[in-house]
């Protein structure tokens, strides 16, 4: 029996291979449908109810299967390889030329099956080498240009911050941050020298003395009054994370370089009617009212802070949309950029929801 069902494991997970083969091929048809525009990743986004970048690297992917590695689509079209697996050839070929990258496929090809993805990645960077070695140099530059930080949301109260960098920025400054974890570790800090790492880390971004105290940072924490003074234990939310626990909300409410505010919100609604000015920057008011209400982008799969946002005119300011709470709304700057896209509507209800329609027509609401 248990072989058995070994049996249709691996059978089931070849036709979600053999499926995904048919949604890359179907999410090309679609871009190009659509003459590649630069906000089909925005429609894909809200389709599939996944972020943005999500979607860009799906169809990215997708593009390269069938434009420029025919043989590694048709290992996944056969279930022998999954779009993950598939990700790992494209993504070592992509500073490579077309023609280059064709070539790297076809040595691979014949060689995927039955490799799990690190050995997939390691046989693919030695076939591009062995097509390009001249340009090594050239494709190191490339993706040291595409260094970046990353904030992705976890669970209880937790998130993780990831940095893209050269091999050796990476590695002298995990050597000076572990440094620091061992020195608190041998003057008898109690913590897991994972716990040293992660604090000096932090301690060490926000200009602290490793194992000192605290500096300010804006950051967004909504909590209600009950919670606040200790009646109740609801949930505080953190703006772009999500939950906070009321104990973990309480301490950054009365740590002594947080800042307080005063806004008063409709008790059946829970929407602010007045917004307190008493800040460490004010910016003005009505600014400051949609930051507070929107408390992330309105795109319905897009969660920055809206702190970090640009407030844009639902109706435009060029045909007599009023600056008001009522006809402002906060978008990053991606899908700011998405709204004045041709063929792209939004509407801002009276109850203050969004709605928006995309090109094909499809609605979401925010």
């Amino acid at each position: 029996m248990g072989e058995n069902s070994l049996d249709e494991v691996i059978r089931l997970e070849r036709e979600i291979a053999r499926l995904q083969a048919l949604q890359v091929r179907a999410l090309v048809e679609y871009s190009a449908s659509r003459d590649d525009a630069a906000d089909v990743a925005s429609e894909v986004a809200l389709g599939l109810a996944i972020s943005d970048n999500a979607a860009r690297i799906k169809i990215g992917l997708a593009r390269d299967l069938v434009t420029r590695l025919p043989e590694t689509l048709g290992a996944l079209s056969r279930g022998d390889i999954d779009l993950y697996k598939a990700s790992k050839v494209s993504e070592p070929t992509a500073v490579l030329a077309d023609d280059m990258a064709g070539e790297v496929d076809a040595l691979v090809s014949g060689r995927l099956a039955g490799r799990d993805a690190s050995s997939i990645r390691r046989m693919v960077n030695r076939a591009v080498y062995k097509v390009d070695p001249e340009g090594a140099a050239a494709r190191a530059e490339a993706r040291r240009r595409e260094r970046r930080v990353e904030l992705r949301h976890g669970d209880d109260a937790m998130a993780t911050l990831v940095a893209e960098l050269p091999a050796e920025v990476a590695s002298a400054a995990y050597a000076r941050i572990d440094r620091c974890a061992r020195a608190l570790r041998n003057a008898g800090d109690g913590r897991t020298m994972d716990q040293l790492r992660a604090d000096v880390f932090a301690d060490l971004l926000l200009s602290r003395t490793p194992g000192g105290g605290s500096s300010r940072a804006e950051i967004f924490v909504y909590i209600d009054v009950a919670t606040l003074v200790g009646l109740s234990t609801n949930p505080a939310e953190l703006a772009g994370h999500g939950p906070l626990p009321a104990s973990i909300a309480r301490a950054i409410a009365f740590d002594p370089n947080s800042t307080w505010r005063r806004i008063i919100t409709d008790p059946h609604t829970g929407a602010p009617i007045d917004v307190g000015r008493e800040r460490y920057r004010p910016p003005a008011v009505t600014a400051d009212h949609v930051t507070i209400r929107d408390r992330e982008c309105r795109f319905p799969t897009c969660h920055r802070p809206a702190h970090f946002v640009d407030l844009d005119h639902v109706i435009p300011y060029q045909r007599n949309g009023d600056t008001n709470t009522a006809n402002l709304i906060g978008l990053c700057r991606r899908h700011h950029r998405t709204k004045h896209t041709p063929g792209w509507r939004f509407h801002l209800t009276d109850t203050g929801a969004l709605r928006i329609t995309t090109p094909t027509g499809h609605t979401y609401r925010s």
